[in-house]
């Protein structure tokens, strides 16, 4: 865990125990936590408590930090010397912008890795206890056949 970097975090469903070991991690060293209006309290009850919060969360056509802000955010506190947390609910890569952030991040010599999250497609179909692929059912899933319309 490097100062001076950015971490995309992703928390995932909102269940603490469903976070990854390095997740875990990251959120209790970080210096900076950046986080979206998705991640559960019981995620952020695990963050460092010393830790400065800066929350940019989006709701529909209302973005409280326009991306450009956050990417930002980002690359000014990561030059500042900080270990920074990008903390976003589900996956960063997934409908989070990640790219965007890991671009921006790479454009200004910040170094910046991504810890995925499990999805909400994976997520809640263990919870149902519905298997996405199964011997006797299904021999294969295909999650891009879905559309879903962004905020923007």
């Amino acid at each position: 865990m490097e100062k001076g970097k950015v971490y995309l975090v992703g928390a995932g469903p909102g269940d603490p125990e469903l976070l990854t070991i390095k997740a875990a991690r990251l959120i209790a060293a970080a210096d900076v936590i950046v986080h979206d209006g998705l991640v559960d309290d019981a995620v952020i009850a695990l963050c460092n408590a010393d830790a400065r919060f800066i929350s940019v969360a989006k709701q529909r056509s209302r973005h409280s930090v326009p991306q450009e802000g956050i990417n930002a955010i980002l690359v000014r506190e990561a030059n500042a010397g900080n270990l920074v947390v990008r903390l976003k609910g589900g996956d960063p890569f997934i409908f989070g912008r990640g790219g965007e952030e890991a671009e921006a991040c790479q454009a200004a010599g910040v170094a910046v890795e991504a810890i995925p999250g499990v999805s909400a497609a994976l997520g809640c179909a263990a919870e149902a206890m519905l298997p996405l692929t199964h011997r006797d059912a299904a021999s294969a899933v295909q999650l891009c056949r879905w559309t879903v319309q962004g905020p923007d």
